[in-house]
């Protein structure tokens, strides 16, 4: 038994063409998950990182009230509504300032790092005093020294309980502010 075509289908019929342009549907329903994703992402940002985000004031609205809501069929709901408001918005800043809310803890623990290296630095080394002051000419070079003698001569007594001296912690505290976040 021979099988008819479909009265609407006919030969120059472009049903499952590649190149109307179009985006499929499934390509459509991956982008708004995108966007739902990137709007969760935003709602979980803190007030205050929010808040320096620049983003439509619709948007912004919407995100507070995805904050308020309790139900989760609400949230959801909300989410939908926020994704379609980003279709409308510019995502790139959005997805810098989610990136750079990641990176936070990542950035200041490098800080960190990179004090706790120069403080055994400056304790072990003559030439790191140099070195320091060449690179921060705006350090109070007197009081840099100070801390480092008194740093120098607790580390010759160490604490056998393993905890820093005092002028150690000092130094550290000193050269905090000097080192820039990454």
């Amino acid at each position: 038994m021979n099988r008819r075509a479909a009265p609407h289908r006919g030969i120059d019929a472009h049903y499952g063409d590649a190149d109307d342009g179009r985006p499929s549907k499934t390509q459509r329903k991956q982008q708004s998950h995108e966007l739902q994703a990137l709007g969760q992402a935003l709602a979980a940002l803190s007030p205050e990182q929010l808040q320096a985000v620049e983003m439509p004031e619709p948007l912004r609205e919407a995100i507070d009230e995805y904050r308020r809501t309790r139900s989760h069929e609400g949230r959801r709901r909300q989410m939908q509504y926020i994704g379609k408001l980003m279709r409308s918005a510019d995502e790139a800043p959005l997805r810098e300032a989610v990136a750079a809310a990641a990176l936070g803890p990542a950035r200041v623990a490098m800080q960190l790092h990179e004090t706790e290296r120069w403080r055994a630095e400056l304790i072990g080394d003559d030439g790191a005093l140099t070195r320091w002051l060449e690179l921060h000419p705006e350090t109070d070079a007197q009081r840099l020294r100070s801390l480092v003698r008194a740093a120098r001569h607790d580390a010759a007594g160490a604490d056998p309980q393993g905890r820093q001296p005092r002028s150690a912690r000092e130094l550290f505290q000193f050269l905090k502010p000097y080192i820039p976040l990454p």
